[in-house]
């Protein structure tokens, strides 16, 4: 890859049209713990959390395979897709990003992700955290990130657009029932962490 220029100083979000720039961090991120599975279990255990995935949250095993993997993933690049505590230190999902998994889509690329349980939604704790991720991902030496978003799936667009992702290319999802498409956004770190300047009005993820 070419060789990025001297990042310009991060640009300072408006909390006027931004509000999870209006408070300091509420989150805390960690590596998922095995019981951190159970937790994922059950705050995805919702019908319109799981919309776009299915319908319905996985089985506990394969949380359980999800969390082990996310911890390897850790141990051997320094990220991962991270459990995101709230200010009461509650489960309230996970952010981070991992190696793309699948042989269809943006393969080689690092993804970046979140999902948070129904109620934790509205309150800016998405985009805050996508924030903290990439922080930690070009403190790890991640030069660029992708994220994958069903095109019809408004609340997480929203995101990507708020952290400065630009909408790509599109990929039919494979091994899906129903088919469907996914959406690619693109940022490279060098950029700022934020909305680009004719952003459109987003939803509060």
């Amino acid at each position: 890859m070419t060789e990025l220029l001297p990042a310009a100083p991060p640009a300072t979000p408006d909390p006027a049209t931004d509000p999870a720039a209006a408070a300091p961090a509420r989150l805390t991120l960690r590596v998922p713990t095995e019981e951190d599975a159970y937790a994922w279990h059950q705050v995805f255990d919702h019908p319109e959390v799981m919309e776009f995935l299915g319908g319905r949250s996985a089985e506990l095993s394969l949380y359980y395979e999800f969390t082990a993997r996310q911890r390897r993933h850790d141990a051997e690049r320094g990220f991962c897709l991270w459990t995101v505590l709230d200010e009461a230190g509650e489960v309230v999902g996970f952010t981070g990003a991992q190696p793309w998994p699948h042989a269809w889509g943006p393969a080689g690329e690092i993804e970046i992700g979140w999902r948070l349980g129904r109620a934790a939604w509205g309150r800016g704790y998405a985009t805050e955290a996508a924030r903290m991720t990439l922080e930690k991902l070009r403190a790890a030496g991640v030069e660029r990130v992708v994220a994958m978003v069903d095109p019809r799936n408004e609340r997480s667009a929203a995101v990507a657009r708020r952290l400065g992702m630009e909408a790509a290319e599109t990929y039919p999802v494979e091994g899906r029932e129903g088919g469907g498409e996914g959406r690619c956004y693109r940022l490279e770190l060098g950029a700022p962490a934020g909305p680009p300047a004719t952003s459109p009005a987003t939803l509060n993820v």
